[in-house]
């Protein structure tokens, strides 16, 4: 079995990553800023239902520092770089989100190529495809790519856009020998681990807190945690991945307000608070006005897209989750945490 650093082990899909890594019988080392967080780390994996033993190692390492990247990859096969930031808040400044995500980037790949790593399999996103194009089109695929000086590119998609092009013009133009597979997941759901998951998940919780009456007229991709993480692995050692990009989505795009029809259908209960009500467009727009969340929003209320995972499937024989599996795991792990704000427990 392979030697495999993930970046980023402390995050929701980092974590997933390394607990199908070591049930694969991977010896596995991860990233985090700052080692007080392996007790942290172990105790997600626990959640995952593995105990690693010595067979996972911890690194020190910043994105946005060149220091401790060379000994983390040291040795290593593979690498998984997941980590990157993803606030749920709207930042200061948008180079908050672009500077870690691309100079992050570039240097686990520079640390990659010089230590003789085989592949690298880079977590960019749904972002970096399906933003900033012209009006009517619907349709996503790998073969797209989000324009981020279009109006309207949030930071986030130009951060996941700028730092997976400079991924491949580094592999084109210095990579050496080192190998890239690009992994470009919708908004992500699943079981959560711990209390870090990710910014999806919490607009989850909010439906199921109560915090939003009514919801506007926004669409998403979804896919499971799981299903992510298992196409990870799969770029990691096919053949056929080297130097491709893959659309992680389970199925068709939702509404908002379906995601919500959803958990109040097969939840019971626990989701006695999610919203029954669509937000007028006009309503968003004034909202919007003293509102910088709801300004965000903006420029993607009303539109319908849809992505392909046709590509993952035929070349990869990738097969996720349903919408709703992925959806009611969510929920139930969030409420076996008693991460939900009055739900009842287990």
């Amino acid at each position: 079995m392979s030697t495999v650093l993930v970046t980023g082990g402390s995050g929701f899909i980092g974590g997933h990553c390394i607990v199908q890594l070591l049930a694969a019988g991977h010896q596995v080392r991860t990233t985090v800023r700052n080692l007080k967080r392996e007790g942290e780390v172990r105790a997600m994996l626990k959640e995952g239902g593995v105990e690693p033993g010595p067979r996972l190692s911890f690194a020190a390492a910043d994105l946005m520092q060149d220091a401790g990247w060379a000994e983390a990859v040291a040795g290593c096969d593979f690498v998984l770089h997941v980590a990157s930031p993803f606030p749920a808040g709207v930042p200061k400044h948008e180079d908050d989100l672009i500077i870690p995500a691309r100079e992050g980037a570039l240097r686990v790949l520079r640390a990659s190529r010089d230590a003789g790593v085989k592949r690298v399999v880079l977590t960019s996103s749904f972002a970096a495809i399906g933003y900033g194009h012209p009006p009517g089109k619907t349709q996503f695929t790998e073969a797209d790519w989000t324009d981020p000086q279009r109006p309207g590119v949030a930071a986030y998609q130009k951060s996941k856009t700028l730092a997976e092009r400079a991924a491949w013009d580094f592999i084109a133009r210095e990579g050496g020998g080192l190998e890239l597979s690009v992994v470009n997941p919708v908004g992500v759901f699943g079981p959560v681990l711990g209390p870090d998951y990710s910014s999806s998940i919490m607009l989850l919780k909010q439906l199921l807190d109560g915090a939003m009456p009514a919801v506007p007229r926004l669409y998403f991709g979804v896919v499971d945690v799981r299903d992510v993480a298992d196409l990870h692995l799969r770029a990691m050692t096919h053949p056929a991945a080297k130097g491709e990009r893959f659309l992680a989505v389970a199925g068709d795009f939702l509404a908002l307000i379906d995601i919500a029809r959803i958990l109040r259908t097969r939840m019971g209960d626990v989701a006695r608070k999610v919203p029954t009500r669509q937000l007028p467009d006009w309503l968003v727009r004034l909202a919007a006005l003293w509102t910088p969340v709801a300004r965000q929003t903006l420029p993607e209320l009303g539109k319908v897209k849809n992505g392909s995972n046709e590509k993952a499937r035929r070349v990869l024989g990738w097969a996720p989750r349903s919408n709703a599996e992925c959806l009611v795991a969510t929920v139930e792990s969030l409420q076996r945490l008693g991460l939900l704000k009055d739900g009842p427990k287990p």
